[in-house]
């Protein structure tokens, strides 16, 4: 059955996930913040900003009017972390009592170290349906229709179901969870690691150190979930590892090519200056790194890469503290 859905923001995300809901034959709006760039994706139809090549289908209705969620059935959530508080603030009063939002956010909010969950219960308390989209996906393969697996979680089975269902293609397949705050965490900490995995790449450094960084990695993102509440199994599937493995490895990670360009010697403000799309991973470090230190769990990969980025340690040096380490076992 065909459904309204509404995108808010047009990154490439964004954009590959208003084009794949069109196609599922859906009613889509595309929600844009900038009003020139809007105008651009009106004229030309095709986003030769974040996703050049793939035009976007007539039926997609682009639009800067917050009212544009008021009678849809779902809203998938794609904008920074960073701007999400101040995103939510325009639409909220807009959305129906018990709107279904999608969080298609892989970031916490640096200041606050909140998920998008949270940002949201704190606004809005009980008043919509929260659900997350995550997992291995890169904007241009979905685009290209390559047979994607991603994870839908929600609380609400009924809803989490629904969605799945509705979502789903013959190359792009949704799994449901439960465990939406293992979802939410592992889709933020895999940023961190990948710009690990992108300094050690960037300094020359082979496939044992890339494959031995992902596996503790891994050991990381699930410490500081399990922690938090999260259940184990989801760190394993689609929305920890499985995304984990995508962005280390990648040739599109925007966070793994931060990390290159960090290993080359570049400092950080310059490789932000020289990028149109936002590395999700580069503030959430600095989120992640202060939660692990109030709930006193060992981040020592997170701990690097945050010295690398904010206290301007030599990368070599790093990888040199984290093999130099008390010998534990695994």
């Amino acid at each position: 059955m065909s459904k309204t859905i509404s995108v808010i923001g047009a990154g490439s995300w964004g954009t590959a996930l208003a084009i794949h809901a069109q196609q599922c034959g859906h009613r889509v709006r595309l929600w844009v913040h900038s009003p020139d760039t809007r105008r651009m994706l009106q004229e030309e139809r095709v986003n030769n900003i974040y996703l050049p090549g793939f035009p976007l289908p007539d039926g997609i209705e682009i639009t800067s009017d917050e009212s544009c969620v008021v009678d849809s059935d779902y809203s998938l959530l794609v904008v920074p972390s960073m701007h999400f508080r101040t995103t939510f603030k325009r639409f909220q009063h807009h959305w129906k009592p018990g709107a279904v939002l999608i969080s298609c956010i892989k970031g916490m909010e640096p200041e606050t170290t909140k998920r998008i969950s949270e940002i949201i219960q704190e606004m809005s308390g009980d008043q919509f349906q929260f659900s997350v989209l995550s997992g291995p996906s890169f904007a241009k393969e979905v685009a290209q229709h390559h047979p994607t697996a991603v994870v839908i979680g929600s609380e609400n089975r009924e809803i989490g179901k629904q969605i799945q269902t509705d979502l789903r293609s013959h190359y792009f397949r949704l799994y449901y969870n439960s465990d939406v705050l293992g979802i939410e965490v592992g889709a933020s900490i895999k940023n961190i690691i990948a710009i690990a995995a992108g300094v050690v790449s960037g300094l020359g450094y082979g496939y044992n150190t890339v494959s031995g960084l992902i596996t503790r990695g891994l050991a990381e993102l699930n410490r500081l979930a399990v922690r938090l509440g999260a259940n184990p199994a989801t760190l394993s599937g689609l929305a920890g590892l499985g995304d984990l493995i995508l962005t280390c490895t990648g040739h599109l990670s925007r966070n793994r090519h931060v990390g290159i360009e960090l290993g080359r010697g570049k400092k950080i403000e310059e490789i932000i200056s020289q990028m149109r799309m936002v590395a999700e991973g580069v503030r959430t470090t600095q989120a992640i790194y202060q939660l692990a230190g109030k709930l006193n769990v060992a981040m020592p990969i997170t701990e690097q890469v945050y010295k690398v980025i904010y206290d301007r340690n030599d990368p070599r040096a790093a990888i040199l503290q984290l093999m130099s380490r008390e010998l534990k076992e695994e």
